[in-house]
């Protein structure tokens, strides 16, 4: 900082403070919006006047301090949008005006209509204040009195280079110097009365405690006073709701609330209004860790258990496990990245140029820093509340789980088996922390935010802590049964199935087999109007599509395991494995050639469970409760365990609009073709809703070829699909990938391992099964990877060439030129591998019918 000083544009205040120097930060305590403009008049007329760029920062709902005019820039913001946005925008503006500029910023308190909490006013002026000293500016700021906590007083404080209290009594105003940093004299921290154009200090003892008095504090609802915001704001919340419901002032509460607690969706917002009560908002608050939103995921949570239990025309409360959730606010995230210092960086990553590249520095950081003393006694109080039953700390974003974006699998979340002593239980859950707050810079979650335009808009990280629901077993923890459940089925497949029906994607132990595509095993996939019926029909061998291993919470390594169903069946002995699964003798019986006598092995097809309890009655009716009130299908995750007697206890843990294309319009299919005239045609195995689908190019896998490539060259296929990706222009060369074994696998040998982002500008995805080497699809409707392919609308399908009523002309495939070369010259090595075919004698049709489950795509 430079030794040059600058004027207040009032000499006797120049006189008081010995003038300003660059650099300074100027925060005037004030009762009235009017007093502050008394003070940026003349201090604007007077820089105006000595050539200074002046700069207005107008997002105040109070009167304009000023009026345009020459020499005065005015830049408008709504701090409505989002804190980020704000002191995104703000510091950009600030970086653009340069070095040496001079700046009036509205009232500070003016941001607590928007943001609710005195915190992050603190943070917006802690990253704020030190980029304007570092560039050499003067910028003039306000606080009303009595409206911030004496916490945020303090950061501003310690902060700021000039604090000034100025205080009005009988008309007379008086300027108190509380702070004047590198500066001093004997008066120039007395109170000062303003006389004309002198500031004449309080000399005597008398007139300054009769001025001083008058402001110190001294009523009984000091305290409250000295609230953050927030709390006051929920304080005011529990009279209302001592006081009953049939009030507007009680309605307005409901609204006020659930516009800073439940986010800015504003369909996932009118449901909540109609279902929360203040009760209900308050149970909230006294489970929260920070301030801000509670994100998407939890506001679906909470959404579903109370439309079920609030249901009419069934008592829920005999079904569902209670919950005792904890919530860390979306203000955390924002204060974990301003303590740690990383805003500037943060600000960078918000640019185009930034948008990856500083992602990267930032998601390392991320995973290093520490949080504030506050927020680790929040955590450490709720770990004594759990004591040490394991808990899962979820991604709750603000944009998580809305009407239109589900982000699916695109932030972390953790199981924290939550072993061992207290420091080290906090320790592992402020790792859990870190970990998804920097997922939130992971290139997935960037690439599908951009890809979605929603890379401008804010993403706070809130945390949703639960429970995690089961049973100890030994030294193993897992609840009986998890899954995902879909209100609406567009991946019926057999023609006499109703989508509206719904569907189940089941599992024993932990969801994590339910939600995610695991190599070499099968969740059982159960439409409810026909849940014995099977999708893998006309497959020879369809016991491979049987789920193998189970998920579950070992205590004594304190992780997360995979143990097979024969060791588990083994082990847990207390397992109702009658219900969920069958025997195999076959393999019982090859155990005790073995010697193995007495163990049993077991085929987990939830048969049982699906034709003899009223199981799929019950899912089916928590599916269209939770439709009805979205008044949209819905997808939840949820957890089932019998151990609590006889009738099961549902968890649901995760409820959102559900992510469909739906049946679409009508599809011709062309007569009299023969298979000459077609690439390939099924019945079933596809997910997307009908479909007539041009498309201009197909990328294709060979299977053979892929099998036979060492493990490194299997990653660069991976990477070589990305980089091809990334040149597609969907509208005009819609493109279909084919390939064998899984799309997105983490193990080559089943599959090309590439990141949805290496995908996401496909116009259609086809898994080909290659049984010779064990490169099978999975029809993954339910999980993650479907709910990534049906937002980025690109239409899927499994082809099983050697399944009785496929066909797969190959031999087309093979005949066609590969402009891979061309293309990529770089990566022709793989050329005998990677085929691009160019369609340019016409398109081919993919075509495909919902209620008839025919699949065809004809050659041009």
């Amino acid at each position: 900082m430079t030794a040059e000083r600058a004027s207040t544009g009032m000499p006797g205040l120049d006189e008081v403070l010995d003038g300003l120097r660059l650099g300074d930060n100027v925060v005037l305590n004030v009762d009235h919006i009017e007093e502050y403009r008394l003070f940026v008049e003349p201090y604007v007329a007077c820089a105006i006047a000595a050539r200074r760029p002046v700069i207005y920062m107008r997002f105040g709902s109070h009167a304009p301090l000023l009026q345009p005019q020459e020499g005065l820039t005015i830049h408008e913001f709504d701090p409505k949008a989002g804190f980020e946005s704000f002191a995104v925008r703000i510091r950009a503006l600030i970086t653009e005006a340069g070095r040496g500029a001079f700046y009036v910023f509205d009232s500070l308190s003016d941001l607590l209509s928007a943001w609710a909490t005195d915190q992050m006013v603190g943070n917006f002026f802690w990253v704020t204040c030190p980029y304007l000293f570092e560039l050499d500016t003067i910028a003039y700021f306000a606080l009303i009195r009595d409206r911030h906590s004496l916490k945020t007083i303090a950061r501003i404080r310690d902060t700021t280079q000039v604090l000034l209290d100025v205080l009005t009594d009988e008309g007379r105003i008086h300027v108190h110097p509380l702070k004047v940093w590198q500066r001093h004299s004997p008066t120039m921290f007395l109170p000062h009365l303003m006389d004309g154009e002198q500031f004449i200090p309080l000399a005597d003892s008398y007139h300054a405690t009769r001025l001083l008095s008058r402001f110190a504090p001294s009523t009984p609802d000091t305290a409250r006073r000295h609230l953050d915001h927030w709390y006051r704001l929920f304080l005011q919340a529990e009279e209302l709701a001592e006081a009953g419901n049939d009030s507007e002032q009680y309605r307005d509460m409901v609204r006020h609330l659930c516009r800073h607690m439940m986010g800015q969706d504003e369909r996932m917002l009118a449901l909540a209004r109609e279902t929360f009560s203040l009760d209900d908002l308050l149970a909230v608050k006294a489970r929260m860790i920070g301030t801000g939103f509670i994100g998407g995921k939890a506001v679906g949570m909470l959404l579903a258990r109370d439309i079920l239990l609030s249901a009419p025309d069934f008592d829920w409360s005999e079904h569902l496990e209670p919950h005792d959730s904890f919530f860390v606010g979306s203000n955390v995230y924002y204060t974990y990245i301003v303590h740690n210092g990383f805003w500037p960086l943060y600000a960078r990553q918000k640019t185009p140029e930034g948008y990856f590249e500083a992602a990267a520095e930032l998601r390392a950081k991320m995973l290093e820093g520490s949080f504030p003393e506050d927020i680790r006694v929040g955590f450490q109080q709720m770990l004594e509340y759990y004591g040490q039953y394991p808990i899962i700390v979820r991604s709750s974003s603000l944009l998580e789980d809305g009407f239109g974006n589900a982000f699916a699998g695109k932030y972390d979340s953790f199981f924290c088996v939550n072993q061992g002593s207290p420091e080290q239980r906090l320790a592992q859950l402020e790792d859990a922390v870190r970990r998804i707050y920097a997922s939130a810079m992971s290139e997935d979650a960037l690439a599908y935010r951009r890809q979605r335009g929603l890379e401008h808009l804010d993403e706070q990280m809130a945390l949703l802590v639960q429970r995690v629901s089961g049973t100890y077993r030994g030294h193993w923890y897992f609840p009986e049964l998890a899954g995902v459940g879909v209100s609406y089925n567009t991946f019926v497949w057999d023609k006499d199935m109703d989508p509206r029906a719904g569907m189940l994607r089941l599992v024993l132990g932990l969801g994590t087999r339910a939600v995610d595509r695991v190599e070499g095993d099968y969740p059982r996939l159960v439409a409810l109007d026909a849940p014995l019926k099977r999708p893998h029909k006309g497959l020879e061998d369809a016991r491979r599509f049987l789920q193998r291993d189970v998920d579950l919470l070992d205590i004594s390594s304190n992780a997360v395991e995979t143990v097979s169903l024969l060791k588990l069946a083994n082990s847990a002995t207390d397992l109702p494995l009658d219900l969920f699964a069958t025997r195999d003798e076959e393999i019982t019986r090859r155990l005790e050639e073995r010697g193995r006598k007495g163990q049993k092995a077991w085929l987990l097809t939830f048969d049982q469970l699906l034709s003899e309890t009223p199981f799929c009655e019950t899912m089916q009716r928590l599916l269209k409760t939770l439709e009805k009130a979205y008044d949209y299908p819905v997808d939840v995750e949820f957890t089932v365990n019998f151990s609590t007697g006889d009738r099961p206890r549902i968890n649901v843990v995760q409820c959102r609009p559900l992510q469909t294309r739906g049946e679409r319009q009508r599809v011709e299919f062309p007569q009299d073709l023969d298979d000459r005239d077609l690439l390939l045609r099924s019945e079933g195995n596809f997910m997307g809703g009908n479909a007539s689908l041009p498309l201009k190019q197909i990328i294709w896998v060979d299977p053979q070829g892929y099998s036979r490539l060492p493990l490194s060259d299997k990653y660069e296929v991976a990477r070589l699909v990305g980089r091809l990706n990334r040149r597609i222009r969907r509208a005009e060369e819609p493109t279909l990938l084919m390939g064998p074994g899984r799309w997105g696998s983490s193990t080559p040998a089943l599959g090309v391992p590439i990141s949805f982002a290496e995908i996401n500008n496909m116009a259609a995805l086809a898994e080909v099964a290659f049984s010779s080497e064990g490169l099978m699809p999975e029809l993954s409707f339910g999980s993650h990877f479907f709910q990534d392919l049906v937002e980025a609308d690109i239409f899927y399908l499994a082809l099983f060439p050697e399944a009785r009523g496929v066909f797969f002309n190959e031999t087309w495939v093979q005949n066609q030129p590969n402009a891979l070369e061309g293309m990529m010259p770089a990566s022709s090595r793989f050329k005998s591998v990677v085929k691009i075919i160019r369609v340019d004698q016409g398109p081919l049709q993919l075509l495909a019918d919902v209620v008839s489950q025919r699949l065809l795509c004809t050659l041009p």
